[in-house]
């Protein structure tokens, strides 16, 4: 046990001399958080708005001031027709035009929107919250109420989605190329033919990365809740421990790259290629998984973050228990068991 520990603290002390790894570490969390939580908003601001109206009765010149004095909404011009309405957007003078017709006092949805398309995304977005905001000024106005996130703010879906980005990429990725790197310098093999087993040689390598990783997910979440002001409605506790099952499942994942990779560059990319893409592209982090294409939902449905995300929105978002997480977390935990399995008999093959 003794020999454990010790190979425990020469790994910590390596990580905590290596500055570019603990500048990755701590540094990419950091920036990433404060890119997605700032800078990359799906937020509805400032939408470039065009009135088109003929006439100003009350009814319209009501539903018009509460468009302006909306936080939403940026009040660019008033013209006659909408063809006058569609030059401007054409231009890239507006974003929006709001057509109210002659008949709106009397008959409250005569409104057309005119929307700049080139986002269907967003384009959908600016038409839903106008119509909300004029829909308010009716006499039978609509009725919206925001569960969860009533702000609607983007920073509630992207931090969960970031965790899983992150955890992954940092544990998967660390973890094989630490060990790779062992490799590359012939000291590997010193460290297999020590009085210390293999496997526990490589465990040893691993605890600090899943205590570094322990501590990176505090830091996030420190941010996300102080910060960014995303709530942790759900348990703290059970939010954690669905978070080290997740690190564990990462860092089998980089225990099985670092099996198949010869060199730290094939490591990293390798770890690019089978974690970045489908993390960002088929975990649900930016695009439903329920719009995809079914062949795609097929695969998305083999990608852990996939799991975690959908987890951990429900915990810190949602607020709700562990048993209605408990699916996910029952293939969250299944994948670690597979993935620890076959990289460990990988690599004790390859000792034979």
């Amino acid at each position: 046990m003794k020999q454990f520990i010790s190979f425990v603290i020469k790994e910590a002390r390596h990580i905590l001399r290596d500055k570019r790894t603990m500048l990755i570490l701590f540094g990419m969390p950091t920036v990433m958080m404060l890119i997605f939580g700032f800078a990359i908003s799906t937020d509805v601001k400032n939408v470039r708005t065009v009135v088109v109206t003929s006439q100003m009765d009350v009814q319209t010149q009501t539903a018009v001031d509460r468009l302006r004095a909306s936080e939403y909404f940026n009040m660019t011009a008033t013209v006659g027709t909408p063809r006058e309405a569609e030059l401007l957007i054409r231009r890239q003078k507006a974003d929006l035009a709001v057509v109210f017709g002659k008949d709106y006092a009397t008959h409250h949805n005569d409104v057309q929107f005119i929307v700049d398309g080139a986002d269907p995304n967003m384009a959908q977005q600016w038409s839903n919250y106008a119509r909300q905001v004029i829909a308010d000024t009716q006499v039978a106005p609509v009725s919206l109420k925001m569960l969860y996130n009533p702000q609607m703010r983007s920073a509630y879906n992207f931090v969960p989605a970031i965790m899983g980005m992150l955890l992954m990429l940092v544990c998967a990725m660390m973890t094989s190329v630490s060990i790779v790197r062992e490799k590359e310098r012939g000291t590997m093999e010193v460290l297999l033919v020590s009085p210390v087993r293999p496997l526990m040689v490589i465990v040893a390598k691993a605890v600090p990365y899943l205590a570094m990783a322990f501590l990176i997910l505090v830091v996030i979440l420190l941010m996300a809740r102080y910060v960014l002001g995303v709530p942790l409605a759900g348990s703290l506790l059970w939010i954690l421990v669905v978070s080290v099952i997740y690190i564990l499942l990462a860092l089998s994942l980089g225990l099985l790259i670092s099996d198949v990779a010869r060199t730290q560059l094939a490591a990293l990319l390798l770890s690019a290629m089978v974690l970045l893409m489908p993390v960002v592209m088929l975990s649900g982090m930016m695009f439903p998984v329920e719009s995809m294409p079914t062949v795609l939902q097929w695969v998305s449905a083999v990608v852990p973050p996939r799991y975690y995300i959908e987890a951990m929105r429900k915990l810190m978002i949602m607020g709700v228990g562990i048993g209605e997480v408990a699916r996910e977390v029952g293939v969250l935990s299944g994948m670690t068991v597979v993935l620890l399995w076959v990289a460990l008999a990988k690599f004790n093959n390859r000792l034979e």
